[in-house]
């Protein structure tokens, strides 16, 4: 059985092992503004909307120039009313400028646009649902793709990437998962297993490929 599942875990990193932070253009590392883009993605991917449009969404802020929380405060609400729709973002554009202009100002205001600070002030799955537009959904999307740079958090696998896992006979457990990879490799195969989740197709193109 542990060569299947090893098999499973190599099948889901090469065909859906591109993180929704890579999708986005973002170079994911521990410095503010990639952490920052990957709040926004996680924010906009939280949303009841297909998770392409919302990386696409994401892109056409940043090529907005709205890379940092100081620029993303400084746009008017209409620039980013105006980048959400260019990424097909319509049918939460409004609400979604606003919030994201309210998120901008208090991470700026409390972590100096920096959240690094976050971390070190406490636990930041406590302290992300504080941000404007982060639910449960967003603090879960955030924690699964940082944890390839905030280790304390691996190995993160939320109840959708369980779902995954279920779908292609994967074990339902964070910690079974966490042994089927290299540690580099935790936030490609949690995000393998959300689009399996959500794409019956994928799970079944990876259980005929494994």
């Amino acid at each position: 059985m542990t060569d299947r599942y090893d098999s499973v875990a190599r099948t889901l990193l090469d065909q859906q092992g591109t993180t929704f932070a890579a999708q986005a253009g973002i170079k994911l590392r521990d410095s503010p503004g990639p952490l920052y883009q990957l709040l926004v993605l996680a924010h906009l991917l939280s949303a009841r909307i297909s998770s392409d449009i919302a990386v696409a969404a994401a892109r056409a802020l940043f090529d907005a120039g709205m890379r940092d929380p100081r620029r993303m405060a400084e746009a008017t609400w209409q620039q980013r009313v105006d980048a959400l729709g260019e990424g097909g973002y319509r049918r939460y554009d409004e609400r979604t400028a606003t919030q994201l202009g309210e998120a901008a100002e208090l991470v700026n205001r409390e972590y100096g646009g920096d959240l690094r600070r976050m971390r070190e002030a406490g636990d930041p799955k406590k302290l992300l649902p504080e941000i404007k537009g982060i639910g449960p959904a967003g603090v879960n999307i955030f924690l699964r793709e940082v944890q390839g740079v905030w280790p304390e958090f691996a190995p993160y696998f939320d109840r959708k990437a369980l779902e995954g896992a279920e779908r292609v006979g994967l074990p339902k457990s964070a910690g079974s998962l966490g042994r089927l990879v290299a540690e580099e490799d935790l936030p490609r195969l949690a995000a393998a297993l959300v689009r399996v989740a959500l794409h019956a197709d994928a799970a079944r193109e990876v259980r005929a490929a494994a």
